[in-house]
């Protein structure tokens, strides 16, 4: 027999009841297309079931009485039980943008869910056309930095010699590409006086260190 009070199920067995609630929900992640993406959920002792959605749409049960039913290939789980609780632990592989947005994790409870967002990002491409510049002296040039093919639209940076560069020397400007990615170009504008390794770089949230392409700007002594 199952009994409903406000915001707990109580299962009455032979000489049992049961109240169990979510202890710890899952977190925020970003993670690079292609990647896994992995939340926790945590629930009390006492536990029936505990259903994983994705933006809305069920992806993964799980039932104290037989395990993990999952559906898909793409949403699998791993499981730890403490004396404190219950943790299911969510793995999405090969993650894809549209996997962005809510993941829930429902006990079937009023009042009874916690979520987190998941933020799928992609890592395009990035070069700069020429690989060395050769540049008279009193001479000014641009050199043109194109990031292709991301999500969001990257951070455009530059730096010279390891040191970055006044972001008033550069003009970076943002595009909507195609399949939801995004481009940037950016235009760095100076008048060398010697020979320097100019960088530029490109960063999102998910990247553990900015992509980068280099040039080397080779100063052309005009006196004789």
């Amino acid at each position: 027999v199952v009994y409903v009070f406000t915001d707990c199920v109580f299962f009455f067995l032979p000489g049992l009841g049961f109240c169990y609630s979510i202890i710890n929900g899952p977190t925020n992640a970003t993670v690079l297309a292609g990647s896994e993406a992995r939340f926790n959920c945590t629930v009390s002792v006492g536990w029936v079931i505990l259903i994983w959605l994705s933006n809305g749409n069920p992806v993964l049960t799980v039932i104290n009485s037989q395990g993990a039913v999952e559906t898909s290939d793409r949403f699998t789980s791993q499981n730890y039980t403490s004396s404190n609780g219950f943790t299911s632990e969510l793995i999405i592989h090969n993650t894809q943008l549209s996997d962005s947005g809510k993941i829930e994790c429902n006990i079937q409870q009023l009042s009874e869910s916690s979520f987190a967002f998941l933020s799928v990002q992609v890592n395009g491409s990035l070069f700069i056309k020429n690989s060395t510049l050769a540049v008279k002296e009193n001479s000014t040039v641009e050199i043109v930095c194109e990031a292709l093919g991301w999500a969001p639209a990257p951070d455009i940076a530059w730096m010279t010699n390891d040191s970055f560069i006044d972001k008033s020397k550069y003009v970076t400007q943002q595009s909507q590409g195609s399949n939801d990615l995004h481009n940037a170009l950016s235009i760095l504008t100076l008048t060398p006086t010697d020979t320097e390794v100019l960088t530029c770089l490109a960063d999102i949230e998910a990247l553990p260190n900015p992509q980068n392409a280099t040039v080397t700007v080779i100063f052309v002594n005009s006196t004789i």
